[in-house]
């Protein structure tokens, strides 16, 4: 039987190696890199090969979302760093006379989940090379041979351009024991999964970068385009079977519009549970309060199956009434399947206590969503929610992790802030894996302190005439 420290120590040792030969790397040669493992595996025949390879192997998702995920999904979050300025100096603040220079971290330990891996190697991969660091990914079990088949696809891209393959390492059988003195050996992790792992990767003693527990919560109020609320949220949902932790798992709907939106959803595929339906659906989502692994990610009419439940046909997603938060109603948190909580709210302050109510029991910190054309109900949400992602009429799950239409960061790691008990709420990219020195020279002009009348105003005219 193998020795989990020394194998760990034979990877990390070939991918310090490997790390040193691209520490002084120019910021053309990273750019080439990771243009390089991007079309590996994005290119069309490689994104439709590994897009059935991952069905076939985890049985989680559909093939369009896993193909969206490798052939548009790493594309985009290659052009989102592409033109990212990662060597030498990066950033100068001249009113302070500081200059920042990029420095790499070494080797990152990354984890990667069963429900995303396709591209989250690729995506971690490029922001670990981008700080000219190498990666040694450990993947779910579930997922090793789509790992295995990805990593030695960017293995040999770098090897075209005349870099060391170890750049790019995993374990191949991949086990608690080996994940765990990786997390415990590399310089910093990169932690996407549940949260358990990630609990691990922070009490590991190394530096961690994890992310919190999905339960997005989106909120259509009466100013929104209810046919685009809809058929936004039906894409959201569906997206490969509901995989992502963005995915809508509670939907807020103002009373003034809740029938008309409710018949909009139905018309883009939804069912409406009754109470006997809910029952029976609530019995096979939890066992023993514990979601049902056997349910994630698995096409609606499996789960409708499962449950008992005879569904119309061309339905996409489950719909069910809900009114209550917490342990004792369920279906208030996160789901990872092709089902969502409808919630009625009276006005926009009820949708901000509701929201929080539902994300203190899960999610909080993670991501919300709000269909709304009132700048002032969408600055409120956001002012008042404890999230740290804000998506304004668009779907969820396709957009809090940087796409096309907006401006978020490309990345599939999102951090949750204190609220989900992370160390940032960034979208996780190459920045979150350099180090920074800084360097100060002294002001033109020193500056100089103000008088304390200045300086402590009325509140020192208080403390005088209390003493």
């Amino acid at each position: 039987m193998s020795d989990p420290t020394a194998e760990i120590a034979t990877l990390v040792a070939r991918s310090r190696k490997a790390q040193a030969q691209i520490a002084h790397y120019t910021q053309e040669q990273v750019n080439e890199l990771i243009t390089a493992m991007v079309y590996s595996v994005a290119r069309e025949d490689r994104a439709e090969e590994l897009a059935q390879l991952t069905i076939d192997e985890t049985q989680l998702g559909n093939y369009e979302g896993k193909y969206l995920k490798i052939y548009r999904k790493t594309r985009a979050t290659l052009m989102d760093i592409i033109d990212d300025k990662s060597v030498g100096v990066i950033e100068e603040l001249p009113e302070r006379n500081i200059i920042k220079i990029a420095k790499p971290v070494g080797v990152i330990g990354a984890l990667s989940p069963s429900t995303n891996p396709e591209a989250t190697p690729v995506i971690k991969g490029i922001a670990a090379v981008k700080g000219r660091n190498s990666i040694i990914v450990a993947p779910h079990p579930r997922a090793k041979l789509t790992n295995k088949r990805i990593c030695d696809y960017m293995r040999e891209a770098l090897e075209l351009c005349g870099a060391p393959a170890d750049l790019v390492l995993y374990i191949e059988v991949p086990s608690l024991e080996l994940t765990n003195e990786l997390m415990a050996q590399c310089d910093r992790i990169l932690a996407t999964g549940g949260g358990p792992m990630v609990r691990a990767a922070y009490s590991s003693g190394t530096p961690a970068l994890g992310v919190g527990v999905g339960n997005a919560c989106i909120t259509v109020d009466d100013t929104a385009n209810l046919d685009e609320a809809a058929e936004k949220i039906r894409l959201s949902k569906t997206l490969d079977l509901a995989a992502s932790c963005s995915s809508d798992n509670a939907v807020l709907l103002f009373a003034s519009i809740y029938d008309d939106m409710v018949t909009k959803l139905k018309a883009e595929g939804g069912y409406l549970l009754n109470e006997g339906e809910k029952a029976k659906l609530e019995a096979t989502l939890w066992h023993d309060g514990h979601l049902n692994t056997a349910i994630v990610a698995q096409p609606v009419y499996k789960i409708a199956g499962m449950a008992g439940i005879d569904l119309p046909e061309g339905r996409e997603f489950l719909m069910i009434p809900e009114t209550g938060t917490g342990p004792d109603y369920p279906f208030s948190g996160e789901k990872l399947s092709v089902t969502m909580a409808l919630y009625k709210v009276q006005d926009i302050d009820h949708a901000i206590e509701l929201t929080n109510a539902i994300q203190a029991y899960q999610g909080e910190g993670h991501s919300c969503g709000i269909y709304s054309y009132s700048d002032d109900n969408i600055m409120r949400f956001a002012d008042q929610t404890r999230t740290s992602r804000i998506m304004v009429n668009q779907p969820q799950s396709a957009s809090n992790s940087g796409n096309l239409w907006n401006g978020m960061r490309q990345t599939f790691s999102l951090g949750c802030g204190s609220w989900g008990g992370n160390s940032t709420n960034n979208n996780i990219t190459w920045r979150d894996l350099i180090n920074e020195t800084w360097v100060s020279k002294p002001l033109a002009t020193t500056k100089i302190l103000p008088s304390d009348e200045e300086l402590f105003g009325g509140v020192m005219a208080k403390f005088n005439e209390s003493f």
